[in-house]
């Protein structure tokens, strides 16, 4: 039965896409993005002669998670090419041009054809899916083949199909992994619970991610302007619900500077931003001000372009990070634990285990409305030794969890998955 469902899925899938794509630019492009696939793959490929490995990542923050691991191929397997592909257009249109892939591609819709016809174009050597993404098709395929797939930080719960009654077809699905590796010693015990043994706890290749970057931040002279000597808020990712309880404090200080990032910059979402920040600027209006000083008029900066994120959280004194607000949950946390700052984010968390152990250690606040995180705010800047604590912590956690690209790396390496 589960097989049924799936099959239906993924073939009303596209049509609906069709469909959304009339009238949602995203839906538009994952179409168009498909279109004559396996040709742009084969026209792409015949020219290369290298082996191959194949990178499948859902969106953008998979990709955030495996591109540490696809570096470290590429340096220590140069002879190799890899082939990146993603399912969601938010992870291919950003990372379309990513120079750490040789070619990069948006996932045919999986089937048992696509899935043949897509192996016999790529013929890769090694497989690697990041964190979430289980395609019956595809991973059926390079068991059939006898091609090495591992799955890469990945993260499972109790809730999920593989592990109810009624999950067989998708139990089936983790069969076809020569390895798993996860997160969490709690994703290992429910693996090994439904008999998948052929897995370990590797950690989260993120945390390599952000303190590679951190590592190698460049300052953004505007930003620097804007913050001079000031008291700094960053909240990134905002959807309206967490601009909505943190605009009151904003509004209400105007002796700290506020950066926001909206997770998206569609023109709807800025202007809902600069109602309700009611001091607030732009951020391609500041950069034209060359010699004008944030001082009189304004305390928060609205960010309307796309790539800044990762650098902005340097600037803060607490980060705040979106999304923990709504159904799916908070964004990436590490981005701003990195910098060594408090992090503080909404009641929607659960999901995300970096999340459950910063707030267990001390180094995030999790808050339920504009009350609670006003109060939280207040603390952190009003009380040095709980900052400080709480500062050191986020810190630490992340350089504590490094080394999750070396494990899986040293594991490549040892059962010579890549070694003719």
């Amino acid at each position: 039965m589960g097989k049924i469902f799936y099959i239906l899925f993924v073939q009303l899938y596209p049509l609906a896409a069709r469909i959304a794509a009339l009238f949602n630019n995203k839906a538009k492009l994952w179409v168009q993005g498909r279109r004559d696939i396996f040709a742009t793959i084969k026209n792409a490929l015949e020219k290369d002669t290298a082996d191959r490995i194949w990178v499948h990542c859902s969106s953008l923050g998979e990709f955030e998670q495996g591109r540490p691991l696809m570096e470290a191929l590429k340096k220590n397997y140069p002879q190799h090419s890899i082939v990146l592909t993603f399912f969601s257009p938010s992870g291919y249109e950003h990372e379309k041009n990513y120079n750490g892939a040789d070619h990069i591609f948006y996932m045919p819709i999986d089937s048992r054809n696509n899935a043949e016809q897509f192996y016999n174009l790529v013929q890769p050597k090694l497989v690697l899916f990041i964190k979430y993404e289980f395609w019956f098709y595809y991973l059926d395929e390079a068991k059939k083949r006898n091609i090495p797939l591992l799955l890469v930080s990945g993260m499972f719960r109790k809730s999920q199909l593989f592990f109810q009654w009624y999950g067989g077809f998708h139990r089936n699905m983790l069969q076809c992994f020569t390895h798993l590796f996860v997160q969490t010693e709690t994703a290992l015990q429910l693996l090994n619970a439904i008999n998948i043994q052929n897995t370990s706890v590797s950690g989260d290749t993120r945390f390599d991610r952000v303190l590679e970057i951190a590592s190698q931040f460049k300052p953004i002279p505007a930003i620097a302007n804007f913050c001079e000597g000031k008291t700094v808020i960053v909240a990134g990712s905002t959807w309206l619900e967490d601009d909505e309880e943190l605009d009151h404090f904003a509004n209400s200080h105007h002796e700290y500077r506020f950066i926001i990032a909206p997770h998206s910059i569609a023109e709807i979402r800025l202007q809902e931003c600069e109602k309700l920040y009611k001091h607030s600027m732009r951020y391609s209006a500041w950069i034209q001000m060359e010699t004008e000083s944030p001082q009189a008029t304004f305390n928060t900066l609205i960010i309307d372009n796309i790539g800044m994120l990762k650098r902005l959280y340097a600037y803060s004194t607490i980060s705040y990070v979106g999304g923990a607000f709504g159904g799916d949950g908070v964004h990436n946390v590490l981005e701003a634990a990195v910098y060594n700052k408090p992090v503080v984010f909404g009641p929607v968390y659960e999901k995300f285990a970096e999340a459950v152990e910063l707030v267990e250690q001390g180094g995030a606040f999790t808050v339920i409305d504009a009350i609670e995180l006003e109060d939280t705010l207040d603390e952190l800047l009003n009380d040095k030794e709980v900052y400080n604590k709480a500062a050191a912590v986020a810190g630490n956690y992340v350089k504590q969890k490094a080394g999750a690209t070396a494990g899986i790396m040293s594991f490549i390496q040892e059962k010579r998955l890549l070694t003719n």
